[in-house]
């Protein structure tokens, strides 16, 4: 008799029920979940209202792409909702017995498996549920229990297992080529725009710790180049710190074990250099994960600042002054779902790029209702489905660029810009660049207005 202390309990006699291992360590991961969480609240009531009616079809671009019944967001959930009420509540213990209802086996796990991680947790399904169950909630703990037993898909564990045990970032770059890096583009910005802009490091008792994704470092340089300048002409007190300078945090698109650790890494980074804040870059799970900080580092967790927050904010004081000369090309916006729909972040871009822009257009739907990139959740790390994640769950975002007419897509984080390069090369969208929005600021700065040489 197998059995698991506290209100959330599983009964199983696994003799006459022939689990294997893998079942019943699925199982004792869930019972320890539900016992030393809050997830129980949220399934309790799920698993009584979920209807299964489907109105999350509608808002879908999985579903709407490929026309799969496993791709309505209420019948994946059930997957793991079902799990749940026959042996966690009373009931469902009661109906096994009478009835000998569904019992977890592996080829109930490996279902879990390939659907959950064909979801990329946009939580977009969650506007049209009449009931506001929160299926991208469900999926980010059935891939929580999954990789309890060990399915992960590799990208994800060997990025985390980077971060965690190699040289500390996601990327694996040295704290000797990160300096080289920043004195490079300090260089840069001196011959391109004849400002003396600094990237300072492991300077104690700066108000921000600054965490971009570490991608930024190797990929997108004018990213970094403008938070850099944004940060020298506002005057703002901040540090890049060499014993961890990654954003990134994969723990939250499959693992709270690995998302704490790696949230308390970045604690711990702050403590050392005495900070105050941590200010992430362009990045929407990076933001989501600092966001989230207080959960696993309890009062003392410092504030996270969203870096469009902390420019939109000085550009409203009138700190970042700025050229005459306006972006030209048209450009669209791209909401990422982690700014837009978990931090409600739609404004304050918006505000900037149409200071910056003579040829702003939107995107329809747009904001919170706007379309995923289609890489969402991780899957953009596995570049074995590249075709599944372009031109299945891509097109919607495809579609959208194309009616806009815009050359320019601005989309401020590390894991859609990846995507939407990729999505604009797959889709016939080759004339496309996918820019972030301090890449198109740093053009637009009047070094010499704020009192800098600058050039003209």
């Amino acid at each position: 008799m197998a059995q698991q202390s506290g209100r959330y309990s599983y009964y199983e006699e696994t003799r006459a029920l022939e689990v294997t291992d893998r079942p019943r360590k699925f199982l004792e991961a869930f019972a320890a979940v539900l016992e030393h969480s809050s997830y129980g609240i949220a399934l309790d009531a799920y698993a009584r209202v979920g209807a299964k009616c489907s109105r999350c079809a509608a808002s879908c671009q999985l579903y709407q792409a490929t026309g799969d019944p496993r791709d309505i967001p209420c019948r994946r959930s059930e997957l793991l909702l079902r799990v749940y009420r026959r042996y966690f509540t009373y009931g469902g213990m009661l109906r096994a017995r009478l009835f000998a209802d569904f019992a977890l086996d592996d080829a109930a796990i490996d279902r879990m498996a390939e659907e959950f991680y064909r979801c990329t947790a946009c939580r977009r399904c969650k506007l049209t549920c009449p009931f506001g169950v929160d299926h991208g909630l469900v999926t980010h703990l059935a891939r929580y229990l999954l990789a309890e037993v060990g399915v992960v898909p590799k990208a994800l564990v060997v990025s985390v297992r980077e971060q965690l045990a190699g040289v500390g970032n996601t990327s694996g770059i040295p704290a000797a080529a990160l300096r080289d890096t920043c004195e490079f583009l300090h260089d840069e910005l001196q011959e391109t725009y004849g400002a003396d802009v600094p990237f300072p490091i492991d300077v104690e008792g700066a108000e921000h710790v600054f965490f971009p994704a570490v991608s930024d470092y190797l990929l997108e340089p004018d990213t970094l180049m403008g938070n850099a300048a944004v940060m020298h002409v506002t005057g703002g007190s901040w540090t890049i710190g060499t014993g961890n300078f990654d954003g990134i945090n994969y723990g939250l698109f499959y693992s709270d074990r690995m998302m704490e650790r790696i949230c308390k890494r970045v604690g711990a980074e702050v403590r050392r250099l005495k900070g105050r804040k941590v200010l992430v870059g362009e990045c929407g799970h990076a933001t989501r994960s600092a966001w989230l900080l207080p959960n696993f580092l309890g009062a003392d967790a410092p504030p996270a600042v969203a870096f469009l927050q902390y420019t939109y904010r000085a550009l409203a004081a009138g700190k970042i002054p700025l050229k005459r000369e306006k972006i030209a090309e048209r450009l669209t916006y791209h909401d990422p779902c982690n700014l837009a729909r978990a931090g409600r972040i739609t404004e304050e871009p918006r505000e900037i790029l149409q200071a910056i822009s003579a040829e702003y257009v939107e995107m329809t739907p747009n904001r919170s209702e706007n379309y995923c990139c289609g890489g969402g959740g991780g899957t953009v790390s596995i570049d074995e489905i590249r075709a599944f994640r372009t031109r299945k769950m891509g097109k919607a975002k495809a579609d959208q660029i194309r009616a806009t007419g815009a050359k320019l897509v601005v989309a401020p984080c590390a894991n859609c810009k990846k995507q939407l390069k990729e999505v604009c090369e797959d889709n016939g969208l080759e004339d496309v660049r996918v820019v972030g929005l301090h890449d198109l600021l740093l053009k637009c700065i009047d070094f010499g207005a704020a009192g800098g040489k600058g050039k003209e």
